[in-house]
């Protein structure tokens, strides 16, 4: 069963239809419907542990699962009263520092001090595996738009302005929040943030890979000497900076939360920027959210990556400096390893999404292009 007004981002529209060549972007993501096989949770000891945990929560239950959740399986719990979203580590072996559920409900409580940043209410966090099988936490559901396709065609020219500049504003706030003031000092290790990624997802692609992909061996001899050199800026991250995990207001072009904290640490603010320019230089046809790539920025409504990239300057008081064609190439190496993982464990049969297998495809795409841009910054 699918339910299409039922969502992390309450009544969401249907998804709509693929407009993107070489399979493209649904306007809109956060569809529920039954667990998928392997992934159901205990009613009745959940139930159990949300009346204990969470004042005034009051029953009967109903739980559904979200579509997506490649990595951390996510559900929508509903009372007569009130809903709820849970959020669990997945089944089977887990790489180290990955499915950080504890981290995710610690940054999402620490900025929930932040007036009026928008994350959601964090609730409660569960380490007890015996309640349903693994760590979980739940939040406050907020209701909501989740935008797939980065092109917004539903929207007006002036609304697609107003919701990019609320996502602008957003990261940039993020980005000089005050994280020692707020208890997060030991989040992350200041520093050196873009050779350590370099590092993990290097490592990544080795512990799950099958068979050598020559584009990847290539990128990882090089972009450890292309980084750009530590210039001491270190800010609170995000980690997956994109509209998929951004819920917009029901009606209004702004962002009311922003959502899956997993990659979240202390690191440099350009990666995380870079990484959300993605929607302008993407490649056509190589990620099922689409790309802003050759489109009419002025009729869309939408900034050039260049006004952006000014814009978040005069928010932040930050200088963007270094070779945006490695921070290009970077992200898209950091993207098809990210998608390396969840061919693993497609190939352990636990994968978390139903659309895990149609991601598989575009691995080797993805890597090939994250070369082409290293070639474009100097790469031999």
């Amino acid at each position: 069963m699918r339910n299409a007004e039922t969502s992390l981002a309450g009544n969401t529209p249907t998804e709509s239809a693929r407009t993107e060549p070489g399979g493209a972007a649904r306007n809109y993501i956060g569809t529920t419907g039954e667990a998928r096989p392997g992934q159901g949770l205990d009613q009745r000891r959940l139930a159990g542990y949300l009346h204990d945990m969470i004042p005034g929560y009051r029953g009967p239950l109903s739980i559904l699962q979200f579509e997506g959740g490649q990595s951390n399986p996510t559900y929508l719990l509903a009372t007569p009263e009130a809903k709820y979203v849970l959020r669990r580590k997945p089944a089977g072996g887990l790489l180290k520092s990955a499915h950080a559920i504890d981290r995710e409900f610690r940054v999402i409580k620490a900025l929930g001090r932040v007036p009026g940043f928008p994350v959601p209410e964090a609730l409660a966090l569960c380490e007890d595996e015996g309640v349903i099988g693994s760590m979980f936490y739940v939040m406050r559901h907020v209701p909501g738009r989740i935008f797939w396709n980065c092109r917004m065609p539903d929207l007006r020219p002036e609304e697609r302005a107003a919701l990019y500049d609320s996502a602008n504003e957003v990261l940039a706030r993020l980005h000089t929040v005050d994280f020692a003031a707020l208890g997060l000092e030991s989040f992350g290790r200041p520093g050196n943030y873009l050779l350590r990624q370099i590092s993990r997802w290097s490592k990544q692609y080795e512990a799950t890979k099958t068979e050598e992909i020559p584009e990847f061996e290539k990128l990882i001899a090089w972009l450890p000497a292309a980084a750009p050199p530590e210039d001491g800026l270190s800010t609170l991250i995000h980690g997956d900076y994109s509209f998929h995990n951004m819920i917009v207001h029901p009606k209004e072009p702004r962002v009311v939360a922003l959502l899956d904290w997993e990659l979240s640490t202390i690191g440099h603010p350009f990666a995380d920027l870079t990484y959300h320019l993605m929607e302008w230089y993407r490649p056509t046809g190589l990620d099922t959210r689409g790309t802003l790539r050759g489109a009419d920025m002025p009729a869309l409504g939408i900034p050039t990556l260049k006004e952006y990239v000014a814009r978040y300057c005069e928010r932040t008081g930050f200088r963007f400096s270094g070779n945006l064609g490695f921070y290009r190439a970077f992200n898209l190496f950091r993207v098809a390893a990210i998608l390396h993982g969840i061919a693993g464990r497609i190939n352990e049969g636990t994968a978390t999404s139903s659309h895990a297998a149609e991601i598989v495809p575009l691995i080797r795409p993805l890597a090939r292009a994250a070369w082409a841009e290293a070639c474009e910054a100097g790469a031999q």
